[in-house]
Formats: C-alpha cells, sequence, structure tokens
C-alpha cells in the first residue's frame, strides 16, 4: 500500500482547456488532471480514500464498509481499494435493486463488492448514525465509511491534495456532493484565494453549514469559500440535453470527456459565472477533475431529465 500511495505517483498534473466556451470570455482555466492518478481510483477519491487505507492497515482491517446512492463514486472506489488492496467490500445502497444494475453498480460489483440494497427509511437511519463519527469506525475488524467518505482523515489527503498546487491563480474550482472535498480544499488553500463549488445533486441547502461544521476544529487557512446551487441538472447523476451537448463539445476539442455527474457541472457552472461577470472574465481559474470516467463505459452519460424543473 505505500507503495501504491507513494508521493512520486501523486505528481500534479496540469493541461490548460484551450475549449471554444471558455476562449472568447478571456478567462484561463487550468485542469488538475487528478483523474489520471491512477485507472481504477482516481480524483478526490484517491486522496479521500489515503489515510483511511493507512488506518485500515494498522488497524488489521478486514473489511470495508460503506453507503452510498446507485451511482455513487465514493462507493465504486471503495470497491476498488478492496479489489487492489484486498480487503472485502459491503456496501449499502439507498433504493430498491428491482432492475438491471447500472454501469456503476456493475463494475463495483465486478470488483467484488457485496450490495445491499436499503429502503430509504433505513439508509437514511444508518448514514445518520455513521455521520456522528469524524473518522472511520472500526468494529470487529470491520471498518465503516462515512456516506461519500467523508471525515477528517478524508480531510486531511484532500488538504494535500491542494498543497501540491503551485500555479498563481485567482480561484479554484471542484465539484461538490458531500462538501468534505471543498472543506480539505480550504485547508490546503493559500491566504486571500477563493473556492468555488458546484454542488452536483438536488436540495443541497444544508451543505454549506457541513462544510463550515467540518472546518471548526482546524485553524482557518484565510481561503474564502462559496457554493453554487444553480448547477445540478435536475439532481444527482441526472443530465440533459444542453449539458450532455456542453460535456460531448469538450470532448471532441480535447483528451478528456467532462463526466456530467460531476465535471461537466463545474464547467458549465463556471462557464455561466464567467458570462455573467460573477467570476471576472481576467480570472486564472484552476479546476480539480474529481471523476474518472475511465472505470465506466464510455457510453452512459447519465440519467436523463430534461424535463425536470
Amino acid at each position: 500500500m505505500n507503495a501504491f500511495f507513494h508521493p512520486a505517483s501523486e505528481s500534479l498534473r496540469l493541461d490548460r482547456l484551450t475549449s471554444d466556451f471558455f476562449k472568447p470570455l478571456g478567462v484561463e482555466v487550468f485542469l488538475v488532471r487528478d483523474d489520471r492518478l491512477h485507472p481504477m481510483i482516481a480524483g478526490n477519491k484517491w486522496w479521500k480514500l489515503k489515510h483511511v487505507l493507512y488506518h485500515a492497515a494498522k488497524q488489521e482491517v478486514h473489511t470495508l464498509k460503506t453507503y452510498g446512492g446507485p451511482y455513487s463514486n465514493h462507493v465504486l472506489a471503495v470497491a476498488a481499494a478492496g479489489h487492489l488492496f484486498g480487503f472485502r467490500t459491503v456496501g449499502w445502497i439507498r433504493g430498491d435493486e428491482a432492475r438491471p444494475l447500472n454501469p456503476v453498480l456493475s463494475q463495483a460489483k465486478t470488483w467484488g463488492m457485496e450490495l445491499k440494497p436499503t429502503a430509504r427509511d433505513h439508509y437514511r437511519a444508518l448514514t445518520q448514525a455513521s455521520a456522528i463519527h469524524e473518522d472511520p469506525v472500526v468494529q470487529s475488524g470491520e471498518l465503516i465509511l462515512p456516506e461519500g467518505g467523508r471525515g477528517s482523515l478524508a480531510m486531511q489527503g484532500v488538504k494535500e491534495m491542494m498543497e501540491r498546487l503551485k500555479l498563481s491563480y485567482d480561484l479554484c474550482c471542484c465539484p461538490v456532493g458531500t462538501g468534505c472535498t471543498l472543506a480539505g480544499m480550504v485547508l490546503g488553500a493559500r491566504a486571500g484565494s477563493q473556492l468555488h463549488g458546484f454542488v452536483v445533486l438536488k436540495g443541497g441547502q444544508g451543505l454549506a453549514e457541513e462544510v463550515q461544521r467540518s472546518l471548526t476544529s482546524h485553524p482557518p487557512s484565510g481561503a474564502s469559500w462559496h457554493l453554487h446551487h444553480d448547477y445540478h441538472f435536475g439532481g444527482y447523476a441526472r443530465s440533459t440535453p444542453a449539458l450532455r451537448s456542453f460535456t460531448q463539445a469538450i470532448a471532441r476539442e480535447g483528451d478528456f470527456k467532462p463526466d456530467v455527474i460531476y465535471t461537466g457541472k463545474m464547467l458549465y457552472g463556471l462557464m455561466d459565472l464567467v458570462q455573467k461577470g460573477i467570476i471576472a472574465p481576467s480570472s486564472r481559474v484552476v479546476v480539480w477533475l474529481t471523476g474518472n470516467e475511465r472505470t465506466l463505459p464510455s457510453s452512459w452519460d447519465g440519467r436523463d431529465d430534461s424535463t425536470s424543473g
């Protein structure tokens, strides 16, 4: 495991985004290519799991258990970690498994995860019980991670992720699910810098309080942060024709395809905020590619939500 999470393998790759969507706006956009860290665990999941897996090894854990929705990137990453390092993995999945497995859960099952479909009320009770712990709970050789992998160990890894950035920048952007990645980035950011989080789920108004609560036990970094709630495109893992058209156009222009769950929504939101003058056109922006579409079939483009309000 030490060889896997080695500083040499965590070097920072920055690519300049030359998309025609951003060129006319006068904004410089740089992509942090953490989606290329590893073909199975990549993006922010690498960093969020790093110290959790060290902790699991020290505690002689044999099983990793966690929670997530049917399109959870976190569930997929935990399944990959189990496959790579020999942990048994179990995932409590929100909702009923009456229909065929989607590409996310199918891949998790291929990597050996035992999937436990869980009724929404019971799932809510399970996740609320796990949320009271700042770190994963270890019981009888089993480590239980909260939904999204959030917690102080995850924030420590994300802080390290952010501290690698030496480029001079005006602001950083990331997609937001649980808020843990944004909180860790705030801790690792330079004083005076701005961080913008683009919420990818509908009804995430309580996330600001979650982020602030996570930051209270740490010394302030001097960075400011803001959440944007208008770019969820109908909800988590949902998409619209406009979003799909946008991500497909960017994919044709460069060497990466923004996923419609996280990165595509963030980039669309960034473009819109620059067009509206909320973000200055002269800004130098760093965006984190937190997803890893290479673990999923290239034909999958999210659930259509073109009729959602």
